[in-house]
């Protein structure tokens, strides 16, 4: 059996620019408030040029929210996640996730307003929930190993983590001056600057005896 995202599309309307604008479009008027026919006017084609990439509205939010999910799990499953110390494994992680971001501007942007309305967007939010806890176990890995302050709970941590994470969707545009890079240095920088435990100074004059 064929599926959406197995059918060869139109001269001109490839199912590559039709998820692009559909989402956009979802974005700016929210997608229970964008129909099919609104759909096909601000993109400049036909329904039927919809219909014969996929079958339904659904199934471009089901795969605008894939494309996100599956490129943050891709993220945890890469060696610097899977190997090395709690921390670092956990550094590797948020900064792969504002390279998502960065990289999926629109994609993420839609996965983060869900509300949970449908079956798609119920699926959704459980993939995330299980996202959110491998960042969580980390956390909770890297304090074992003395290497995260204990004071803060990892469920707590990994929120807070995330929620800087999450909030670049309201500000960063991918034209900017600031690059993806720049911008994973700096959220790594400043949040695991009050995340990781760090030995006590030594003394001077103690540095000096020894």
């Amino acid at each position: 059996m064929t599926t959406a995202t197995g059918r060869r599309g139109r001269p001109g309307h490839s199912l590559e620019t039709l998820l692009d604008g559909a989402v956009a479009v979802f974005n700016e008027r929210g997608y229970e408030a964008t129909s099919m026919e609104e759909l096909a006017g601000r993109l400049g084609i036909t329904k039927s040029a919809i219909y014969h990439h996929v079958p339904s509205k659904v199934e471009l939010l089901r795969m605008a929210l894939d494309r996100a999910l599956d490129a943050l799990f891709a993220v945890t499953a890469e060696p610097g996640a899977t190997s090395g110390r709690a921390i670092d494994r956990l550094e590797h992680v948020v900064r792969g996730s504002v390279r998502v971001l960065a990289a999926e501007l629109p994609f993420v942007t839609l996965l983060l307003r869900l509300r949970g309305n449908s079956d798609v967007e119920r699926s959704a939010l459980e993939r995330r929930r299980r996202f959110d806890r491998i960042v969580t176990d980390l956390v909770r890995a890297a304090e074992e190993e003395g290497d995260v302050r204990p004071d803060v709970d990892p469920a707590l941590t990994s929120r807070l983590l995330f929620g800087t994470v999450n909030s670049l969707t309201e500000w960063y545009r991918p034209d900017g001056d600031l690059s993806p890079d720049a911008l994973a240095d700096a959220v790594v920088a400043t949040a695991f600057g009050g995340l990781r435990t760090t030995s006590p100074a030594v003394p001077a004059a103690d540095a000096a005896a020894g």
